[in-house]
């Protein structure tokens, strides 16, 4: 199961730890939810997530306030039993001394952050989806066209890499090369990366290896992009017959979900940059209501129709 360790999170959403005494380096979260412990600062501990960061807002914190000082052991000592991997204060409120000094017997981290806590709580659950999703490494390279998250795929040699940089130069961004890792982060989005091995660099035979950042300057790269479209690279198999008109979609699926796939076939002459580039706008245009390939369809039935009523007036 994947896990992020506590650290990574208090650098990354930039938290100051109140319980410096406690080790956090063996401290790792595998839920990418949270928990805001309101019922079970209240005693009700039935369906209780410990396992989930645990985050105080004001209403929680000032419930806390008001209970009378023989109570508030009682309750925090109750509260902090369980094996919390951390308990994050939002808006700068600082926890009494009675709760951290409980928090540090009983190993608890105890956090603080300026943020609001629904922003924090967006931020990080965002943030947890992502780095906790289930995740794949395929061979291909993903390429950022137009806004449209390209995924080439294909056999090793046939020419992704070096369509990658025809639409570099082109003015594209590259994401990935060679190795492509997919995140499910929702039942619709999957999002793609590269290992931080190969970051930034393109594999060329013949050439060696290239650092896209470097040649063609940060706007040239990616971090990480959706995964919109796939287009399959394959040899030109003249026994074979390809879709030319593109009324039906075809699939390829990845973590259980489908992105629409194109084949695309290899032969002299063929601008595969200007082929991806067309797919990806096409991709577009779809998704903002407009199917080409339909709408030949349809002038293609109105056509007939016409010829049909002129044939029925000419019997007449």
């Amino acid at each position: 199961m994947s896990s992020v360790s506590l650290k990574t999170i208090i650098e990354r959403m930039k938290l100051e730890n109140l319980t410096p005494e406690i080790d956090i380096k063996k401290i790792r979260i595998s839920q990418p939810d949270i928990n805001r412990p309101a019922l079970q600062l209240a005693g009700y501990f039935e369906h209780f997530e410990a396992t989930r960061l645990q985050v105080i807002g004001f209403v929680e914190y000032t419930y806390m306030e008001a209970f009378p000082k023989n109570k508030k052991e009682q309750m925090y000592r109750e509260f902090l039993s369980f094996d919390i991997p951390g308990v994050v204060f939002c808006r700068e409120l600082v926890p009494d001394p009675l709760f951290i000094q409980i928090a540090v017997e009983e190993r608890v981290p105890v956090l603080i952050t300026k943020k609001s806590t629904s922003a924090f709580m967006a931020e990080i659950i965002r943030w947890l989806n992502v780095k906790l999703a289930p995740c794949i490494s395929i061979h291909g390279v993903l390429v950022d066209v137009y806004g449209v998250g390209v995924l080439i795929t294909g056999e090793s040699g046939i020419g992704k890499s070096e369509t990658a940089i025809e639409l570099i130069k082109r003015g594209h961004r590259l994401v990935s090369d060679d190795v492509v890792e997919i995140r499910r982060v929702s039942e619709e989005t999957l999002i793609g990366s590269a290992p931080d091995i190969t970051k930034h660099f393109i594999e060329m035979r013949g050439v060696g290896i290239i650092d896209v950042k470097t040649l063609y300057g940060v706007s040239s790269v990616r971090e990480t992009q959706n995964i919109d479209l796939v287009i399959k690279l394959e040899d030109w198999d003249k026994d074979k017959e390809y879709d030319r008109l593109g009324l039906e979609e075809e699939y390829t699926e990845y973590l259980g979900n489908k992105v629409v796939c194109h084949r695309i076939p290899i032969r002299p002459g063929r601008n595969l940059a200007v082929i991806c580039e067309s797919a990806a706008v096409n991709h577009r245009q779809k998704a903002m209501g407009y199917n080409a390939a339909q709408e030949l369809y349809n002038r293609v039935q109105n056509s007939l129709a016409r010829r049909r009523n002129e044939d029925d007036d000419d019997d007449e």
